[in-house]
């Protein structure tokens, strides 16, 4: 890393920024939670929420990291010196931390699922249902998984902000949209794709519930990876003559697409395969491999997927351990390999427990739940929210006008009018809007 890390060019810093926000959310959460809340309206509504809610957060954190030059804990303090609220980025670290303590768990899984496919033997040795009881209740298996995924993530993050995570994603975000068209054309060329295309784009309101509008809301912050400040550690790389209303935008539309091609490539397959699209979180590890064991050269397409799947939950950890990375490396200077390989080792250590979560330690619950589920619990319906609701607080109560409407114009020709809404937006909708989700999430 270089004295203050940088952006070698605007592209390097969308396509990271897309990187870490396109991930489990995208392709895991977002087709699943679409299955099971009545399909194209509650697409539409992820769509416009993500538009109304999603953007002006993104936005809000480019401002905080890019006006300050800081990482997410200084940034706060610099723009706020005097206020408690400076201790917002360190909510955004410990986030960043729990959530790698899960999140690594199931980039374990599809690390696994990704070699037994490229070896030939995650569909056609063993039924999808058993092979994934097998990948998860095998403690072994699952912390092998959880080795190797925090292994790359030490690598990458090791080498820097240009020669590790901006080089990683130039190479990843290209092939993950190649792998996801190439899988698109292949899942619409099935019979009675027709059928899951209608489910998907198509829709029926009568469908969608008060709980499905509720995960539309919160799944429209959660798949821009907005609120533990990732992206404010991420905007302080980058270069003043930026403009970030117009690199937000792109992120934004670039995480709408991937999501649209997710539920184009599983959907058509799904409904093709004679499959329900209720199935829940394990839809992609045992229907798809269901559904692509039934298809010529099935095998080839489910690997090709798992890979495009691999890549995104990567380039979404990047961000998760840079926060953390840059926040200590704050107070240790030029000790960034150091810091990165003993981080590596820790979140590896705070992994095991949910790694074990449906082995051994499966009898071991947390207000009824798996430590697994639990953490994810924690940290997606409660600390997650709760530091959206406290950024968007922050930038409209407690940093200077002046220095906001500076940097949103910075190297950009965004009328007025843009501004007024961002700023009307964040002032009198994001923040109720987030504290409803908040207030859901916590009874």
């Amino acid at each position: 890393m270089q004295e203050k890390g940088q952006w070698s060019t605007k592209l390097g810093f969308i396509l990271a920024s897309a990187g870490a926000a396109i991930g489990l959310g995208a392709i895991w959460k977002m087709p699943y939670e679409t299955g099971q809340n009545g399909g194209g309206a509650f697409f539409l509504l992820f769509v416009i929420f993500t538009l109304l809610i999603g953007l002006p957060m993104l936005i809000a954190e480019f401002l905080i990291g890019r006006s300050t030059q800081k990482e997410a804990v200084s940034a706060y303090k610099k723009l706020a010196p005097k206020s408690v609220t400076a201790w917002i980025g360190k909510l955004g670290v410990v986030g960043c931390f729990l959530l790698l303590s899960f999140y690594s768990v199931v980039g374990g899984w599809i690390l696994l699922y990704t070699i037994k496919a490229l070896t030939g033997t995650a569909i056609s040795s063993t039924p999808p249902d058993v092979l994934f009881g097998q990948v998860t209740g095998s403690p072994s298996m699952t912390i092998i998984g959880v080795a190797l995924f925090t292994l790359f993530n030490v690598l990458i993050i090791s080498l820097g902000v240009q020669n590790g995570i901006e080089k990683a994603n130039k190479f990843m975000m290209p092939l993950l949209f190649i792998f996801f068209i190439i899988l698109v054309v292949r899942s619409l060329t099935l019979d009675g794709a027709m059928e899951g295309v209608r489910f998907f784009l198509q829709p029926d309101f009568t469908k969608i519930t008060g709980e499905g509008v509720l995960y539309a809301l919160g799944q429209s912050f959660f798949a821009l990876a907005v609120g533990f400040s990732c992206m404010v550690t991420y905007s302080s790389y980058l270069k003043k003559e930026e403009s970030l209303p117009s690199a937000a935008s792109s992120v934004v539309i670039m995480n709408i697409v991937v999501s649209l091609l997710a539920g184009l490539a599983i959907f058509p397959a799904v409904f093709a395969g004679g499959f329900e699209p209720t199935y829940g979180p394990g839809l992609l590890f045992v229907v798809l491999p269901s559904v692509f064991g039934h298809m010529p050269f099935g095998e080839v397409f489910f690997a090709i997927f798992l890979l495009l799947f691999l890549f995104a939950t990567l380039t979404s950890s990047f961000s998760l351990y840079e926060i953390i990375v840059a926040a200590v490396e704050e107070k240790v200077p030029n000790a960034r390999k150091r810091i990165t390989w003993v981080l590596g080792v820790v979140i590896f250590a705070a992994a095991i427990p949910a790694a074990l979560s449906y082995s051994t330690l499966s009898d071991f619950t947390i207000f009824g739940q798996t430590i697994f589920d639990a953490t994810d619990h924690l940290v997606s319906n409660i600390l997650l929210p709760l530091g959206n609701l406290l950024i968007a607080l922050f930038i409209v109560h407690k940093v200077d006008k002046k220095v906001i409407e500076k940097e949103f114009f910075s190297g950009s020709h965004i009328s007025k009018t843009y501004y007024t809404i961002w700023r009307t937006l964040m002032t009198y909708v994001v923040p109720v809007v987030i504290a409803f989700v908040l207030y859901k999430g916590m009874f």
